[in-house]
């Protein structure tokens, strides 16, 4: 028993001095723990301005005061204590704006302790005051905040952004640890979890901030910090920034957002067009109408002219006196009545071509000071495709810039639309829509035309005015000294004497009333011719626009052109913005026009070949222009009325006499060069070119031939007859080409003669020629042949037919035959034997041409 309470007493001994020597031991450790130092970094933000870019001016003024900066928070950070908190050394990291305070401490709990040093710094903040910032206003709404993992101070060209990439080294984190780790630095917007990579890519996640700041701030005291994403597996974290717009950012979200970006793209090309390029247009077209850059109106141009070229060179302009060509007197005096008033409808001058009727014109607008804008249509006509129709419209208004190359470029995204959003994008359009588009901006700029020449037609009535006025009371005041009934109250002033010496007041009218009266009566004068001017202002402040070679040639696009111009110039008539003359060679072209102005009627102006009197009087003054004093004897008459009363022929005559031929020589000359004009014109140089005129050689074969033997023939006898048939296409395209011009009665087509008067003549030679008539009657009576025989044939075949059901198809059915089908064989062999008789005939005479053609070569053959 007592062995026992002795054993007790030696163990609790053993026990207590084990517990001792561990209590010794654990209180060892803790004084070398404390003893040894540790190091940590805070982060402290808004030090300095965070760098968004390469050139951010702002991180100038950081570096400016960095020092300062630097020592202030060593000075503020000094006075805490805790767990013996020493700073070791201060970082500037400017392009986040931030400082990195390296310090040393103490502490045997190192969470505890850096939790305690964090809280201490932030309130030592707060008792001291904000740090001073690089703005210098005194404060600071930066914060203190515990580097977790390992700084990274780089100087690469990458700035801070909103959006954090975080790469995870080792398993992923998962979102909400990953969201509990960044939220204290600040909101977040968007954290989007790892995608799919290739491998031995690390995965990674981003985070979007609602401020920099706050993603500044994450990037530097998370970067490096390893996290246990596991229970044996750790992650660390790596962290950078990333760019706001990533790389083809826009082009992606474009290509994948048709629907809502080419219908955007549609409206601001739109909007750009008719907010700058459509007001720089019409300044251009009006530039061209109002001649801003035509040197030859430049007022010191004309004066160098004046005192120089003129003085030397003389020119007698082209004139049609009313004693030399009475036809164009009657066309003037509508034209220029036509331009006297405000306009309703379009002048509409026709007649054929070579007539003159552009030059009537010039002689009629010579002179006046309206503004004129000129279409030809000649030029639109030929061209070959959509651009150089559109270049050819453009260049003649003055409409500039145009991107003619946008339209295949259009057409291309239309193409593509339909690809990518099942249909067009609406970016092309169609050549009259552009057309019109051209045509419009030209309609607002003669609106500008019209406004200016107006404002200046009124500044020179206000000075008229004025200088009027001036004259008046001139005239008032010499007829108030003759009088003696004037007095300037001036010199009362300059003399002292009574009253007026004060008041010095103008002129005083001592009279009975009178003069007043008559002053009166030409003040109410003068408003009448005011109101007269005003009206003879809005008149001639009109530009005036020409269509010249108005046609319908060229086919169906060409069609759509012409129309687009008639519903143009029908805009321009009935708003009264323009004076609007079209000049065609054929009335038939005046239908669209007719159809573009449906409720006023044409002011049509007729120009037709001049007579024989007019022509020989103008054939005389042109000559004795030119100092050729020439008294011409019937047989020259007789050959001069040969050209009719065509302005250019008789034209093509002056010049030929003035190189010194004979009238004799002149016209046989101008005879020839119509009739190798007619063979090309109308049959073709071979067998491949006639193929592609609108009318085959046989019909302007019989035309011609026709016209050759009397000056018109019957429009409805060559239309029923062979080879038209009843087809009045080839006339009218013969009419267009004016190998022929036709009469109309009652507006039908009546009669039919030559295009031109010469080409009378020229038929005549044509058709007097022995080979040239042998040929194209040899083929015409072919032609002929080719027909009956194949209406025989058929007439045989029916004739067949009527024999096998029982018709008598022999000799007496010509004679006796009394059914029905024996009635209709008795008509076809009538109508057999009728073509047989043509043929046989025909064949007589191909005979006798084919004869007259082998004795012509055999001739010319012996000639050699």
């Amino acid at each position: 028993m007592r062995s026992a309470v002795v054993v007790a007493r030696n163990s609790a001994r053993l026990f207590s001095n084990v517990a001792q020597v561990r209590r010794i031991s654990l209180l060892l450790t803790r004084r070398l723990t404390v003893g040894k130092a540790k190091s940590g970094c805070v982060f402290v933000d808004s030090v300095f301005p965070i760098q968004v870019g390469r050139f951010d001016v702002r991180r100038y003024i950081g570096d400016f005061k960095e020092e300062g900066l630097l020592h202030a928070v060593r000075a503020r950070f000094a006075a805490v204590k805790a767990h013996n908190f020493t700073i070791t050394s201060v970082e500037p990291h400017p392009k986040d704006g931030g400082v990195f305070v390296h310090f040393d401490y103490n502490a045997s709990d190192d969470s505890d302790a850096l939790r305690t040093i964090e809280h201490d710094l932030r309130q030592q903040l707060k008792q001291d005051g904000a740090l001073p910032s690089w703005l210098g206003l005194g404060t600071h709404a930066g914060q203190v905040w515990l580097v977790k993992g390992t700084p990274w101070k780089e100087d690469m060209n990458r700035y801070a952004s909103r959006i954090l990439k975080v790469s995870f080294e080792g398993p992923d984190v998962h979102e909400e640890v990953l969201y509990g780790l960044l939220r204290p630095y600040g909101r977040i917007g968007e954290l989007s979890e790892p995608k799919p990579v290739p491998a031995g890519t690390p995965r990674s996640a981003t985070v979007t901030f609602r401020t920099t700041r706050s993603a500044a701030i994450a990037r530097n005291v998370l970067h490096g910090l390893s996290v246990q994403s596991g229970s044996t597996s750790s992650t660390k974290l790596r962290t950078m920034y990333e760019d706001p717009i990533q790389g083809h950012a826009v082009r992606d979200w474009i290509s994948s957002h048709p629907r809502i970006v080419l219908p955007v793209l549609l409206t601001l090309l739109g909007t750009l067009t008719y907010t700058i390029f459509d007001p720089i247009r019409a300044l251009m077209i009006q530039a061209k109408v109002e001649d801003w850059f035509e040197f030859r109106e430049n007022k010191i141009y004309q004066w160098l002219r004046t005192n120089t070229y003129d003085r030397i060179y003389t020119t007698t302009p082209l004139s049609y006196e009313a004693d030399v060509w009475k036809e164009r007197q009657e066309a003037a005096e509508a034209v220029k009545t036509y331009l006297r008033d405000l306009p309703t409808t379009i002048a509409f001058i026709h007649g054929p071509q070579g007539s003159g009727k552009t030059t009537m014109l010039k002689n009629v607008l010579r002179g006046n000071e309206r503004k004129t804008l000129v279409v030809d249509c000649r030029p639109l006509l030929k061209a070959i495709s959509d651009t150089q129709l559109l270049k050819a419209l453009a260049n003649q208004t003055g409409y500039w810039p145009l991107f003619s190359f946008l339209n295949s470029v259009n057409h291309l995204i239309d193409l593509a639309s339909v690809g990518l959003i099942g249909q067009k994008a609406g970016f092309s359009s169609s050549v009259s829509d552009q057309l019109h588009d051209i045509l419009t901006v030209t309609t607002e700029a003669l609106k500008n035309v019209s406004s200016s020449h107006r404002n200046h037609i009124r500044k020179q009535m206000k000075e008229e005015e004025k200088q009027q006025s001036r004259n008046l009371e001139s005239a008032r005041r010499e007829s108030s000294i003759r009088k003696g009934t004037w007095h300037d109250g001036r010199l009362d002033c300059v003399a002292g004497n009574g009253v007026m010496s004060e008041l010095g007041i103008g002129d005083e009218l001592f009279g009975d009333g009178e003069e007043v009266e008559v002053i009166s009566e030409v003040k109410e004068d003068e408003r009448q011719k005011q109101r007269s001017a005003e009206d003879v202002e809005a008149v001639e402040s009109l530009p005036i626009v020409i269509v010249r070679n108005y046609e319908s040639k060229g086919g169906a696009s060409k069609d759509e052109l012409m129309a687009v111009i008639a519903q143009w110039a029908a805009n321009l008539a009935e708003s009264q913005i323009a004076h609007v003359i079209v000049i065609s060679d054929n009335r038939e072209n005046m239908k669209r026009l007719t159809k573009a102005l449906p409720t006023k009627p044409l002011n049509l102006i007729a120009l037709d070949d001049a007579d024989s009197k007019s022509a020989l009087a103008f054939l005389r003054q042109k000559l004795k222009d030119a100092d050729i004093d020439l008294n011409f004897s019937r047989e020259q008459t007789n050959y001069i009325e040969r050209l009719g009363g065509r302005a250019s022929d008789l034209e093509s005559l002056i010049h030929k006499m003035r190189s010194g031929q004979a009238v004799e020589e002149a016209v046989e000359d101008i005879i020839n060069r119509g009739v190798g004009e007619i063979q090309k014109s109308a049959f073709g140089d071979d067998a491949e070119d006639a193929k592609t005129l609108p009318w085959t050689r046989e019909q302007a074969w019989i035309v011609m031939k026709k016209l050759a033997s009397q000056p018109e023939i019957s429009y409805s006898e060559v239309l029923l007859d062979f080879p038209f048939k009843g087809d009045e296409t080839p006339l009218r395209n013969m009419e267009h080409a004016e190998l022929i011009a036709m009469g109309t009665h009652n507006g039908r087509p009546s009669t039919i003669k030559p295009g031109k008067p010469i080409f009378r003549y020229a038929f005549q030679r044509l058709a007097q020629d022995p080979i040239f008539q042998a040929t194209q009657d040899l083929a015409f009576n072919e032609k002929v042949i080719a027909g009956a025989e194949s209406n025989v044939k058929a007439y045989e075949d029916e004739l067949l037919k009527l024999k096998d059901m029982g018709a008598d198809t022999g000799f007496w059915a010509s004679i006796a035959g009394t059914s029905t089908l024996s009635q209709r064989a008795r008509y076809l062999l009538d109508k057999i034997r009728l073509y047989q008789t043509k043929i046989e005939s025909l064949e007589r005479k191909n005979a006798g041409l084919k004869r007259v053609l082998a004795n012509v070569g055999s001739k010319a053959v012996s000639g050699r």
